[in-house]
């Protein structure tokens, strides 16, 4: 069961469940996904999606356009990694421990070329 650092309680997301977590669109109607990260590797992407599918945590992954390069700007297509906003908690936990750095969003910042650490 999934315990956010530093809290004794299991996360209420969690669902325990087998089933495939990854949602379709209608999953997300009606609701406001917060983006966490996007993958500009295929095998980073895949690597994602078994963690939070191991950790029980409803997700959905779209492939989309963002801006990559400094010198020579170009754009490019990666996996975009959404959750609903009472999962986002946990969903964070869990890219930490594994290494990945989760997508920053604020107002009037681009689309970073990569967030994920140096490997």
């Amino acid at each position: 069961m999934l315990k956010l650092q530093g809290e004794d309680r299991v996360h209420p997301v969690y669902t325990g469940s087998e089933r495939t977590m990854k949602q379709e669109a209608a999953f997300f109607d009606g609701k406001e996904p917060v983006l966490i990260y996007i993958a500009k590797r295929l095998r980073d992407a895949l690597k994602l999606e078994a963690l939070l599918t191991e950790a029980g945590l409803d997700y959905g992954v779209e492939a989309d356009e963002y801006r990559g390069g400094i010198i020579f700007g170009t754009t490019r297509t990666g996996a975009f990694f959404y959750v609903l906003p009472d999962s986002a908690p946990a969903a964070l936990e869990i890219m930490r421990r594994s290494g990945y750095k989760p997508y920053a969003s604020g107002v009037g910042q681009a689309l970073p070329p990569a967030n994920r650490r140096d490997s």
